[in-house]
């Protein structure tokens, strides 16, 4: 019941962060953001209820509630929004709410459309302390990742916008004002009757008004700069490596006290190490190589994308000694 709860404060947290975007257009410097303001007052409601939903869960299975698809999933989505929250004791970045709660708000619906299971008590391979390390560690993970991921995806779009206001600048100081330019590059060629002689110049074709950016473009000037972006992408994903490391070496572990062998390339486990190898190369690269940019965001966002075949794909279309848990 609260975590359907949550998911309704989560809508109206949604819509409220939707209108601060729609009017960020016709919003001056400074000028008063009264959506945005509800918007992070519901998501911290909806936080509330989310994590009391899980902590239900867990009471109502007796055990810690991440040991399905189902309760990983109510888990690392509360991550996510807890890693959002935090990150406004940083700097503001309430301009990215839309973008944290919709993807939240999607996967809490599949959750409890699709994967959602009755609360029940635990395999024996799984009854053990190491559940409660293993997969807690992964859950914070994956969370994170999530939120870089987001980070990396809107760095994208903010690099593309950058380099188009570069372009506009750099093309509007290499021609002076008053400078003659042939009509045909300004005129169609209809109407500059194909004569090549015709000269006109920038004052007589330049506009009266600047054209408004459009509400995207608006949004993105709105957000900090691709380099801060990436940069606070890099720090997440960082954190993030260190405790997925921890969540394969601990994985080994648990393997080796359940089942004989700290490592059998169970597609799990193959996975988990694909996921791995990516984020260590996006780190690498980016450390030593000058990978920083673009191709950063592209490795960031190829390793969410990892997670998600690891999580939905291997989960519920590979067999293997992880199919009956459940386990992201």
């Amino acid at each position: 019941m609260f975590v359907y709860a949550a998911m309704a404060a989560y809508v109206v947290a949604l819509v409220a962060f939707a209108i601060d975007l729609s009017g960020v257009r016709d919003r001056g410097p400074g000028g008063r953001r009264r959506a945005v303001a509800i918007g992070m007052s519901t998501t911290w409601l909806a936080f509330a209820l989310h994590l009391v939903g899980v902590v239900l869960r867990g009471l109502a299975a007796g055990r810690v509630p991440w040991a399905n698809m189902y309760e990983f999933s109510i888990l690392s989505t509360l991550v996510a929004v807890a890693v959002f929250l935090g990150l406004q004791r940083v700097r503001d970045l309430r301009i990215l709410g839309t973008f944290v709660v919709g993807p939240v708000l999607l996967l809490l619906g599949v959750a409890v459309a699709v994967l959602y299971v009755r609360a029940d008590g635990l395999q024996p391979a799984l009854q053990s302390y190491w559940l409660i390390i293993h997969v807690s560690i992964a859950t914070v993970a994956v969370g994170i990742f999530g939120v870089s991921a987001a980070i990396s995806a809107l760095q994208l779009a903010q690099e593309r916008a950058e380099l188009r206001r570069a372009a506009t600048v750099a093309t509007a100081a290499a021609v002076p004002a008053g400078a003659a330019v042939p009509a045909g590059a300004v005129l169609s060629g209809g109407a500059a009757g194909g004569t090549a002689a015709a000269t006109t110049t920038v004052a007589d074709t330049a506009p009266a008004q600047p054209a408004r950016p459009s509400v995207w473009g608006r949004v993105l000037e709105s957000l900090p700069g691709s380099v801060d972006l990436e940069r606070l992408a890099f720090r997440l994903n960082a954190v993030g490596f260190m405790m997925w490391t921890f969540t394969v070496i601990a994985g080994a572990i648990w393997a080796e006290h359940a089942w004989g062998r700290p490592w059998g390339w169970d597609p799990k486990e193959v996975w988990s190490f694909v996921i791995w190898v990516v984020y260590a190369a996006y780190l690498h690269a980016r450390a030593t190589r000058g990978w920083e940019g673009r191709r950063a965001a592209y490795l960031s966002l190829f390793g969410f994308a990892c997670i998600l075949a690891n999580y939905f794909v291997v989960n519920l279309v590979f067999n293997g000694l992880h199919s009956y848990s459940g386990l992201g």
